[in-house]
């Protein structure tokens, strides 16, 4: 240790948190509320015992709790610098600081406050980086490149660079360099891109060049393929942003959304996949899956180099993952779902239905039940609602056989001994709902089908659905087992659309208003199916939106939306519906996690029409928020005056809700209900970019449905421009 590191570690444990106790703590607040458990924490973590590691953990889930920090973050951090200048839990404390510094999602505290508190501390935290301990060094470059402080930490940084010789540590601080000097980082970053330089440093000056929006290079496409495969590499450093190089260096690129760049990253991704290392093969897989997702064009340039891994699983889900535009491997695929082995056959077989489902329904058939992958995706769990699995005679007839066979090995009451299943259920449901997709040409299946109902409820749609071919003698013993199922409003929501009975449904709805927050949202729906004939119900919708609960919660906000749409639906009163949806949007208000349901209570309230309009100002207050713009537009459209509408505005609220890739949907629906003709020039340019270029519009989601979802988002608002032009 250097002569002045000596100085600052003799610093005394005492010293070290010296004011601890005497420190105002219940003045501030941390994730948990006041603060006044650190100085227990800090204690326990400087002493280095057995509780050290415990008080660490508690300490990032309070003062960092998953990356968001607060005012307790900032009177935390000059005892953390010292524990760590004192040269107890030295690493330790340096990470937790970094990733104060690091943190942009601050709470109740002043904008910068956290980085400000970490930064103060540069004097103590410095001379760190010349430690004789290597983990230390690379753990204060991190931290003190997280400061973004030009004037103390840029020139230390720069220095140690040039004096340090560990590849790790060099790394570290290159990576800090660039965060402090984006172009001085890169510039030392040039010279150290060749096949000499060790692998941490060689993969940190990549991501040098790319931080700086450097153009990608040949030398920048070599070096990446000499470092893979790359993840232990990047394992070696601190924070998380890279620790899936390629994938993350491909979706930097993709990100660009430059012609140039995104041939950079395909072409990268494309070597990769075909190189003869597992490992490297691998790593492409899961970039691969990236670009996929973020780029249109990405499949039609990389299934070539994917199709003939499709043994490996990653590849297999791949494929399943783009459908039919992944069809040249359909023969490769086709070929491994014929083999003996279970599991790689699945895998498959489930990727085929998807791809090619023709061609998978008669190797389903054969294998029904041990390909439970297979079966969920036919059944619609990954494929598009409106492409259902196609109709096959082998198939059905495996899926009835199935089906009888469930039944007779579990007799009625046995739902209630335990013998049942998550994976029996789930192999039910598959069976149950390919049925329901191919409607009345299942309706041989119907005797199955009533005699699954009372052990899986579900059933009641896919009776629905099939008896829609069927004769009389058939609907009415398709309608005698829902009525025996019919204590559940879903069985006689289902027996009701068959046959119109309002009886069993009325019952049904009486009951589960009684039951709970539950089973008051399900009873209002049924109440609502039935509108003015199920009036003896709405003194039991009153009841129920008259209960004193917490409205803080969303399962009591959303059980009123629905009783106060099912009271809507039955008297047409607007005068008791109307205060209760305004308090929807009420307790929204400043609640985050309350805009979703702010948005579907805009949406529903549509069925009010003129009788919603003083809900108009709560509408408009949505419009500048994307999650809810969409939905506030819809809203406004059916109950605002239209004299008053601006419907420009109301196609900008839309548009961004799309640029933003907040409500893709709703912002499609939104649209066509404004209509072709509302939309200025510049926002049809907007809205043309959105539709016809690389970028993918759906970026969260379903992993299976994000692809899929866009092309459909993107077809919808191709049909719509197209009216426009």
């Amino acid at each position: 240790m250097s002569e002045s590191l000596a100085k600052i570690a003799a610093m005394e444990h005492s010293a070290a948190l010296a004011g601890l106790d005497a420190h105002p703590w219940a003045t501030v607040n941390h994730a948990y509320g006041p603060a006044e458990d650190l100085p227990e924490l800090l204690r326990a973590f400087a002493e280095g015992g057995e509780d050290a590691e415990e008080a660490l953990d508690e300490l990032y889930g309070s003062i960092v709790h998953q990356g968001t920090v607060y005012q307790a973050s900032v009177d935390a951090a000059p005892y953390l610098a010292r524990i760590a200048a004192s040269g107890r839990q030295t690493a330790d404390a340096l990470r937790l600081l970094g990733c104060l510094a690091e943190s942009e999602d601050e709470y109740d505290v002043e904008p910068g406050a956290v980085r400000a508190a970490v930064t103060a501390q540069l004097p103590l935290l410095i001379p760190l980086l010349t430690d004789e301990d290597a983990a230390v060094r690379q753990a204060a470059g991190w931290t003190v490149g997280h400061t973004r402080d030009t004037g103390t930490a840029l020139p230390a940084v720069r220095a140690r660079l040039t004096a340090e010789t560990e590849p790790t540590v060099r790394a570290e601080l290159l990576t800090a360099y660039g965060r402090l000097d984006r172009a001085g980082a890169v510039a030392e970053a040039r010279a150290l891109l060749g096949p000499d330089t060790p692998a941490p440093l060689r993969l940190a000056a990549v991501f040098a060049a790319l931080d700086a929006e450097e153009p990608w290079l040949a030398a920048h496409h070599d070096a990446v393929l000499g470092l893979l495969p790359a993840r232990e590499t990047a394992r070696s450093g601190h924070g998380h942003e890279h620790r899936e190089p390629l994938r993350t260096i491909v979706g930097i690129l993709l990100g660009r959304d430059t012609d140039a760049d995104r041939e950079g990253a395909l072409a990268l991704l494309d070597a990769a996949l075909r190189d003869e290392r597992p490992e490297v093969r691998a790593e492409a897989l899961w970039a691969a899956d990236r670009a996929c997702t973020l780029s249109r064009s990405a499949p039609q340039r990389l299934i070539p180099a994917i199709a003939p891994l499709a043994a490996d699983w990653a590849a297999a889900q791949l494929l399943g993952k783009l459908g039919p535009a992944a069809a040249e491997a359909a023969p490769v695929l086709a070929r491994l779902a014929a083999q003996p082995d279970d599991e790689a056959a699945d895998q498959a077989l489930a990727a085929l239905v998807l791809v090619a489902p023709q061609a998978a329904a008669p190797l389903l058939a054969r294998a029904l039940g041990r390909r439970p992958r297979a079966m969920q995706c036919a059944a619609g769990s990954h494929a598009p609602a409106d492409a259902p699995f196609p109709f096959d005679p082998e198939l059905f007839a495996a899926v009835r056989a199935r089906l009888a066979a469930w039944t007779l090995e579990r007799p009625k009451g046995c739902e209630d001994c335990g013998c049942s299943t998550t994976e029996d259920h789930n192999d039910t449901a598959g069976l149950v709902h390919l049925l329901r997709q191919w409607g009345p040409q299942a309706v041989e299946a119907l005797p199955e089908l009533c005699a699954v109902l009372p052990r899986f409820r579900y059933a009641a749609t896919a009776i629905t659905a099939v008896a829609a071919g069927a004769g009389p003698e058939q609907r009415e013993r398709a309608a005698t087992a829902l009525r025996a199922e019919a204590g559940k409003p879903f069985v006689a929501r289902a027996l009701h659309e068959l046959t119109g009975e309002t009886g069993p449904l009325l019952a049904a709805a009486e009951a589960a208003l009684a039951t709970g927050v539950r089973g008051a949202a399900e009873g209002a729906g049924a109440a609502a199916d039935l509108g003015p004939a199920a009036a003896r119900l709405a003194p039991a919708l009153r009841t129920a939106l008259g209960r004193t609960v917490d409205r803080g919660t969303r399962p009591e906000v959303d059980t009123d939306l629905a009783l106060a749409l099912g009271l809507w639906r039955i008297t047409g009163e607007a005068a008791e519906v109307v205060p209760v949806l305004a308090s929807v949007f009420d307790n929204s208000e400043g609640r985050p996690w309350f805009r979703r349901t702010a948005a579907r209570a805009a949406r529903d309230i549509a069925v009010l029409g003129p009788a919603g309009r003083p809900l108009t100002t709560r509408l408009e207050a949505l419009l500048d928020d994307p999650t809810q713009a969409a939905s506030a537009v819809l809203g406004l459209l059916a109950v605002a005056d239209p004299a008053g509408l601006d419907r420009t505005r109301l196609a900008e609220a839309a548009l961004r809700s799309a640029e933003t890739r907040a409500d893709l949907k709703g912002a499609c629906d939104a649209l066509r209900a404004l209509g072709a003709t509302t939309l200025t020039p510049p926002q049809h340019s907007r809205l043309a970019a959105l539709a016809n270029g690389d970028r993918r519009l759906t970026v969260s989601g379903s992993d299976h449905a994000m692809i899929r979802e866009d092309e459909q988002l993107r077809t919808a608002l191709a049909s719509f421009l197209d009216r426009v032009g």
